[in-house]
């Protein structure tokens, strides 16, 4: 393999879905001499190195970023600023200190006044994931030809930031720059909202007196599904993406709640000119997605069903 080195050591600080994938793209493009991995759960870092995941392996942050070039934390937002106290003494003058938490301006906000000024801080947000979580759910194609929103600080060095905007397209993603406040906007409404959503669905299906549970998964091949996928996602992480982006959230949810009772309205009244409407335009929007390369066209979203599967095991 062609020597592809971009930081002598890098750690990542959580080694769930999207730390155990960074670890695996990091590996598979060779990336970085020595990859140290942290994690808070003894049985998450002693599946890691069973992996082969990195070459080192801490339960202390502290001992991970020693001597690295680059930091990422990959735990939920409510635990950065912790975090963020415990690494402060052992980052080296120069490192970076980066993230892929979805929401921004509270990251910013809990590390930007306990991380050294020597370093520089870059928040990143990579979008991408599935609902599965811990050390073996990763894959190092899950960042491929997907966007990585990179917010740097006003302190931040260009520098720098062109070296960690490398470093994720080097891992396979597409980056865009922006401003923490805008893309906590533009991601409550295209992911925090549809989550809120998805959970709040899921909830009231099973709380129906009338549908009983066993209904519920006999007629999951429509639409309720999709939900269901979107719902199984960690709880812990999306707690704290409410809590932490509740402004935007709020904002979002409101001009959805608007929308939806007018959508209310339009069937209570048989509004069909409005609704063929409104589902043609959204029916474009999906469209737009796909030519975007942010999703597939194949049939039923490309899932491998039942029959499929056991022509592959055959």
């Amino acid at each position: 393999m062609a020597e592809t080195i971009q930081f002598d050591r890098i750690a990542i600080i959580g080694i769930g879905l999207i730390g155990s994938s960074i670890a695996r793209a990091i590996l598979r493009g060779n990336l970085t001499a020595e990859l140290a991995i942290s994690d808070a759960s003894p049985q998450h870092l002693s599946e890691a190195e069973k992996l082969e995941l990195g070459h080192a392996f801490h339960q202390n942050p502290l001992d991970a970023v020693k001597d690295a070039d680059l930091v990422i934390l990959c735990t939920p937002v409510g635990t950065y600023r912790e975090i963020g106290e415990k690494i402060a003494p052992g980052l080296k003058a120069g490192a970076i200190v980066s993230d892929v938490g979805s929401v921004k301006e509270h990251v910013v906000n809990s590390l930007q006044d306990v991380l050294p000024a020597h370093v520089d801080f870059i928040p990143g947000h990579p979008i991408s994931g599935t609902e599965k979580s811990g050390p073996a759910s990763g894959f190092a194609e899950l960042f491929d030809h997907r966007f990585c929103v990179l917010t740097p600080t006003d302190n931040a060095a260009q520098l720098s930031v062109d070296r960690l905007k490398a470093f994720w397209e080097a891992i396979g993603s597409d980056v865009e720059i922006m401003d923490a406040k805008h893309h906590d906007l533009v991601l409550a409404i295209t992911s925090h909202v549809p989550h809120l959503i998805a959970y709040n669905i899921v909830g009231t299906a099973d709380d129906l007196e009338s549908v009983t549970k066993s209904e519920v998964i006999k007629f999951s091949a429509g639409g309720f599904r999709d939900f269901t996928r979107i719902a199984a996602s960690d709880p812990i992480m999306w707690r704290d993406v409410f809590l932490t982006n509740r402004e935007a959230v709020l904002e979002m949810l409101g001009r959805f709640l608007e929308d939806l009772s007018m959508l209310q309205r339009a069937v209570r009244d048989s509004d069909g000119e409005m609704l063929e409407g409104l589902f043609t335009r959204t029916r474009n929007i999906r469209r737009s997605i796909i030519d975007a390369g942010q999703e597939t066209d194949e049939a039923d979203f490309g899932r491998h069903h039942r029959a499929e599967a056991d022509e592959d095991q055959a």
